[in-house]
């Protein structure tokens, strides 16, 4: 059985403070984003194997000791408690760009959980999945409704929300940049914080008027280490978006555009660019 995994991109994102557990409180807006991983799970045909899955991949490369991917975790998390669970092979084609504040890896180990109950009748509920989604990261349990949602606490609370964006061309421009998350939520001065309009009060105004509104916390001190970021941002402003803004803590930025524009973007090579209609 194959899926489709998608990635997601933050309208406004404000850190509000610090919590006793060490995560951060947040408001923003996840809006889902049809740019697709492929994920295939298949019992194993090896009837000496019990209690695994064997990870396999192609597209870009996923780094990092296999015990800590995502979608090996979120198998092991439903066989503790699902011992009939078979044995897996677990094959991903990669293509949402890592560590760029679009939620990929977040949305791979959803997605493996939403599979793996689908596909084992393990008859899990929604309430049921997005537990075990948040066991596994906070973005996670977004990807479990994955629809538009208002989203606050570690960003595992949410309420889905209306967004007009319909018929909007949007354009994703990620430089193969890697921020690191905990590092950036280091040089955030969350003593800054003013009371501002809510997020959902700026997203029910027209497009137009979300730039100097709807912002991310995370570029101040993003734009401020690596320009190259920022400058997409104003390269997209260039070029007529309506609203351009970094996701997440970066490095992906992105631009709605009107479905008539004529976009014509000059980036180098080796960044990654998808134009999206939405």
């Amino acid at each position: 059985m194959i899926v489709f995994p998608n990635c997601k991109i933050n309208l406004g994102l404000r850190i509000t403070g610090k919590r006793a557990d060490g995560y951060h409180n947040i408001e923003t807006i996840f809006y889902p984003v049809p740019l697709n991983d492929a994920l295939e799970i298949i019992p194993s045909e090896d009837t000496e194997l019990s209690d695994s899955a064997v990870f396999t991949q192609t597209g870009t490369l996923v780094d990092g000791d296999e015990k800590d991917n995502l979608c090996i975790k979120a198998y092991h998390l439903l066989k503790k408690d699902f011992p009939q669970l078979p044995s897996v092979n677990i094959h991903l084609h990669k293509a949402i760009p890592m560590g760029a504040g679009l939620g990929g890896g977040s949305a791979d180990a959803a997605f493996t959980l939403q599979l793996l109950n689908d596909q084992f009748s393990l008859q899990l509920s929604t309430a049921q999945l997005l537990s075990y989604a948040l066991l596994l990261g906070s973005d996670c349990p977004f990807f479990i409704l994955n629809k538009p949602c208002f989203a606050f606490g570690r960003g595992e609370i949410m309420e889905p929300i209306t967004v007009a964006l319909a018929g909007y061309h949007l354009l994703l421009v990620n430089p193969g940049i890697h921020v690191n998350t905990g590092w950036a939520f280091s040089q955030l001065n969350l003593s800054n914080n003013k009371a501002t309009p809510s997020l959902q009060s700026i997203i029910a105004t027209p497009l137009a008027s979300w730039k100097d509104e709807l912002i991310n916390d995370f570029e101040q001190p993003v734009f401020q280490q690596y320009p190259a970021i920022a400058s997409i941002k104003d390269q997209l402003y260039q070029q007529g978006a309506l609203y351009a803004a970094m996701s997440g803590s970066g490095s992906t930025v992105y631009g709605l555009f009107d479905k008539k524009s004529n976009i014509i973007f000059h980036f180098p090579e080796n960044y990654l660019v998808r134009q999206i209609a939405l």
